[in-house]
């Protein structure tokens, strides 16, 4: 694995080809809560790039919940909670800066599940 930066390459931190569950809620007051699933194709500590099947426009802000894999007392799983605005899409992938973030324990499988239910429908209503 590689986090050499091109000499080109503008960005402050280095990015690291982590591969989670992303599951997203776009924060906009007008249109109400639209959320979608993805999967995180690299981060860094300023940023996110991930897949969507949704049209997401820069400058739109989100929150980001990512499956973290390490555990809080080895027993205890966790996921990163990060909200920023979207300054980049292009063929199914969106690029987050992140503005402020933190590490919360997971729910439940069941309110996992529901969550999941809740983005199948939402993303069926966009197709």
């Amino acid at each position: 694995m590689s986090t050499a930066k091109d000499k080109n390459d503008r960005r402050a931190s280095d990015r690291f080809p982590i591969e989670r569950e992303v599951r997203y809620k776009i924060l906009s007051k007008k249109h109400g809560e639209e959320i979608g699933l993805g999967q995180t194709v690299n981060m860094s500590s300023n940023g996110v790039l991930f897949t969507t099947d949704q049209l997401l426009v820069p400058g739109r802000r989100l929150e980001l919940n990512i499956s973290w894999p390490a555990q809080l007392n080895s027993k205890i799983a966790l996921k990163l909670v990060a909200r920023g605005r979207i300054v980049r899409y292009e063929q199914g992938l969106a690029a987050m800066e992140i503005q402020q973030y933190e590490f919360r324990t997971q729910g439940t499988q069941a309110g996992q599940a529901a969550h999941a239910a809740q983005a199948a429908q939402a993303s069926a209503k966009v197709n």
